[in-house]
């Protein structure tokens, strides 16, 4: 595969704090890459050394391809207009000033209120807009969703899924996982400022274990922790073993069973096993 993204051997510190250490990897043309990491992680960090906004103490970066960036929140100032802000960043990208975008994003409503008064998520349609203007190869998403409502959420994932149609590169930060497991074809995990994992999310269950949760309602609970809204829980990577124990328990103290539910592990657990290992 033709690659967009090679980072190699990055490291950046803050004084002495070192943030990002010594980490590689690389984003394939057309695809939709997602870093992960709890706060701290250095995921924001990374995004910005291979955006071009923030130098690094050491390693390389080379992107292949023109870039767009989404903006933050308090990026723009508070009385410019939405449709004065998409005609500076035309003239900024050098491009004939079109508001097929401002269609797709559903800005038309907005073109003459100012940037204060704008909600959140009408705030994010219209970065998200703006950083299409160039048409770029690689596009950068930080957050992409956020503040965004249910109907916003699903257009914008439309929207997303025919950039990469259109051979464009997506690599994007996001703290919503069912976004993430949705959305991207490869993720990697930041963890103290190194690379915890990178591969596919099948790759990532394959690494950690498919486990399950067995939620489990009798009348005397069975766990005295885990236990919440009158359930017990169990995770295990074995249903039926574990499944079977627990009915044999309850039948020789006579617990009678309520309820039973089983759950997959989702993205967002598996995402925190990562996290949480070695503390």
């Amino acid at each position: 595969m033709s690659l967009a993204i090679k980072v190699n051997n990055l490291t950046k510190s803050y004084g002495t704090n070192t943030v990002i250490k010594d980490i590689s990897f690389t984003v394939n043309k057309s695809e939709i890459f997602a870093l992960l990491g709890t706060n701290g992680a250095g995921k924001t960090t990374t995004l910005e050394c291979i955006e071009g906004i923030r130098k690094y103490d050491s390693g390389s970066i080379t992107v292949v391809g023109n870039v767009g960036v989404q903006l933050q929140s308090s990026s723009l100032p508070g009385n410019i207009k939405a449709i004065e802000a998409y005609q500076l960043f035309c003239k900024w990208n050098k491009v004939k000033v079109n508001t097929e975008l401002f269609d797709a994003f559903g800005l038309n409503q907005l073109k003459n209120k100012q940037y204060e008064e704008m909600s959140t998520g009408q705030k994010r349609r219209l970065h998200l807009a703006l950083a299409l203007i160039s048409n770029p190869d690689i596009i950068f998403l930080d957050e992409p969703t956020a503040g965004l409502d249910v109907e916003g959420r699903v257009s914008l994932h439309e929207q997303i899924r025919k950039l990469k149609e259109q051979g464009k590169t997506i690599i994007m930060a996001s703290h919503d996982m069912a976004e993430v497991e949705s959305l991207c074809d490869r993720i990697a995990i930041l963890k103290d400022g190194k690379i915890a994992f990178i591969g596919t999310i099948n790759e990532l269950t394959n690494e950690i274990g498919r486990q399950y949760r067995i939620y489990i309602k009798t009348e005397r609970p069975l766990k005295a922790d885990d236990y919440e809204q009158g359930y017990s829980l169990f995770i295990s990577e074995n249903i039926t073993d574990t499944l079977l124990e627990l009915l044999e328990i309850c039948k020789q103290t006579k617990n009678t069973v309520l309820d039973v539910k089983i759950e997959g592990a989702t993205l967002e657990q598996r995402f925190m096993d990562i996290a949480r290992e070695g503390k």
